[in-house]
C-alpha cells in the first residue's frame, strides 16, 4: 500500500464521499499498520467527528478521530524515543496532521493546502446540518437555515423524513401554526400548516417529496393532494419538491378549485434565507435581563437548572452554567463563575462551587449564552456543546486541581 495522496492535477472535479472514504480508509490502515508494529495498537480505533463529538464543526475539518487507552498516547507524547517524530511523519507524508485532543485521542486534519481540504469540510458541515434537521433545534441553529440557502442543490440529499421536518420548521418559523405528520400512514400529507385569520382560519396541506432533480412530478400526484385538501375541505394546498413538475401537473394546478402552489428548491432556498436573516445570532438577545434575573431569584440548592461540566486534559477544572431555555433537542445555557471554597493555600487544588447572584447578570453577553444539543443519558437530561458535557450539578464542592 502507499503512503502517497494522488496526484492533485488528476482530481479535476469534487471528489465524492466515496472517493473520500477510501482516503480515510488508507490513512486509518496505514496507522493501524504502524501502531501494530511498534506493538501500541491495544484498545484502540477511529471514529468520525460527528460520532465522536457530535459539536459544532469547525476548520480545519476533522478527517478523523483516532482515539485510545494506553501506550499509544504515551507514544504521541513524546515518551517512547522517536516515535511522536515517525507519526508526525507518516500522516505528513499523506497530506494530514495531528493535535492532541484530550487524553484519550487526537484529531486528524488534511493539510491547509490539500486539495481535499475543503470537500472535507463541506461534508463535515453537511453532516453537522443533518444532525440538526430536528423538530425544535432551528431557532437555536440557525445553520440549519443558512446552509441551504446557500446550497439548494444539497436539498435532495437529505433523507425524505429530515426534508419533511425542514419544510415544518420553516413554516414555523414564519409564524405559522405547525402540525408534523407521522411519517407513515399520513394519508399523503406531510405538514399541516394553519394560518390565524380575523375573517377565518386558513388551513394549507402540505405535500413534500424529496426528488433527485431529474425525477419530475408527475400529474397523478399533484391530483392526488388537490383530493386530499378537498376531502379534508382545505383552504389551500403546497406541493414542495426538490425536483421539478412535469408540464400536466402545472397545467392541472393551475385548475384546481381549492388553490394550489407548486414549489421547488428554489422557492426552499428563498424561505430559508428570509428563516435565516430572522434569526439573532447573539444568542443572549434571546432573553431579556429581567428573565435571567427572575431565574437567578429562583434557583435553589441542587436546582437542575444548574449544570456542571468537568474539563481538562493534564489538569482538572470546573464549567459552571445554568439553562436559560430548553427543548426536546436544544438548549441554550449561560456561563457562570465559580466561587472557591477551599484551597491548598496557593490556589492551585481545592474546591469550588458555582457563584449565584445578581452579578451573574453581568454576563449575559454574546460570549457567555452558548448553545448546546440536549439529550437524555441514563434518563437523565445532558447538555453537550462540542467541548463540555454538563450534567445537573448535585450541589456538592467541585474539586479542581491546576497542578499540570
Amino acid at each position: 500500500m502507499s503512503d502517497e495522496l494522488p496526484d492533485p492535477s488528476t482530481a479535476a472535479q469534487t471528489p465524492s464521499d466515496a472517493e473520500l472514504d477510501v482516503l480515510v480508509s488508507d490513512l486509518q490502515r496505514s496507522i493501524q499498520e504502524w501502531a501494530t508494529r511498534h506493538e501500541l495498537w491495544f484498545d484502540c480505533g477511529f471514529q468520525s467527528y460527528a460520532e465522536r463529538v457530535g459539536g459544532e464543526p469547525g476548520a480545519p475539518p476533522v478527517v478523523t478521530v483516532l482515539h485510545f487507552d494506553g501506550d499509544l498516547g504515551r507514544a504521541l507524547d513524546g515518551d517512547f524515543h522517536g516515535l511522536d517524530i515517525e507519526f508526525f511523519e507518516l500522516l505528513e507524508r499523506q497530506g494530514f496532521w495531528y493535535e492532541r485532543n484530550d487524553s484519550a485521542s487526537v484529531h486528524i486534519y488534511p493539510e491547509d493546502d490539500s486539495p481535499f481540504f475543503q470537500p472535507f469540510l463541506d461534508r463535515e458541515n453537511w453532516q453537522w446540518v443533518c444532525g440538526l434537521v430536528q423538530p425544535d433545534v432551528a431557532d437555536v441553529y440557525e445553520e440549519l437555515y443558512s446552509y441551504f440557502a446557500r446550497r439548494p442543490e444539497d436539498l435532495h440529499r437529505l433523507t425524505w423524513r429530515e426534508f419533511e421536518t425542514l419544510l415544518f420548521r420553516i413554516f414555523q418559523a414564519q409564524g405559522f401554526t405547525c402540525e408534523l405528520g407521522p411519517g407513515s400512514n399520513d394519508g399523503g400529507i406531510d405538514v399541516r400548516v394553519l394560518q390565524r385569520d380575523p375573517l377565518g382560519d386558513i388551513l394549507t396541506l402540505v405535500q413534500a417529496k424529496r426528488y433527485a432533480p431529474r425525477n419530475k412530478i408527475d400529474l397523478a400526484a399533484v391530483a392526488a393532494l388537490h383530493g386530499v385538501a378537498d376531502v379534508e375541505a382545505a383552504q389551500k394546498s403546497m406541493f414542495v419538491t426538490t425536483s421539478d413538475y412535469l408540464p400536466s401537473a402545472r397545467k392541472f394546478a393551475g385548475r384546481t378549485r381549492i388553490p394550489m402552489t407548486l414549489s421547488t428548491s428554489t422557492d426552499v432556498r428563498e424561505w430559508c434565507q428570509d428563516a435565516s436573516a430572522g434569526i439573532i445570532r447573539d444568542k443572549s438577545k434571546l432573553v431579556t435581563p429581567q428573565a435571567v434575573s427572575s431565574l437567578l431569584q429562583s434557583l435553589t440548592f441542587k436546582d437542575p437548572r444548574i449544570v456542571h461540566a468537568r474539563a481538562g486534559y493534564s489538569v482538572l477544572t470546573n464549567q459552571f452554567a445554568i439553562i436559560l431555555k430548553e427543548t426536546k433537542h436544544a438548549a441554550l445555557l449561560m456561563a457562570i463563575p465559580a466561587r472557591t471554597i477551599a484551597d491548598d493555600g496557593y490556589g492551585q487544588r481545592g474546591s469550588e462551587v458555582p457563584e449565584i447572584g445578581p452579578e451573574c447578570l453581568d454576563r449575559l453577553t454574546a460570549d457567555t449564552v452558548f448553545r448546546a444539543k440536549r439529550s437524555i443519558l441514563s434518563g437523565e437530561a445532558s447538555y453537550w456543546d462540542g467541548r463540555n458535557l454538563y450534567l445537573a450539578w448535585d450541589g456538592a464542592p467541585a474539586l479542581f486541581d491546576l497542578y499540570d
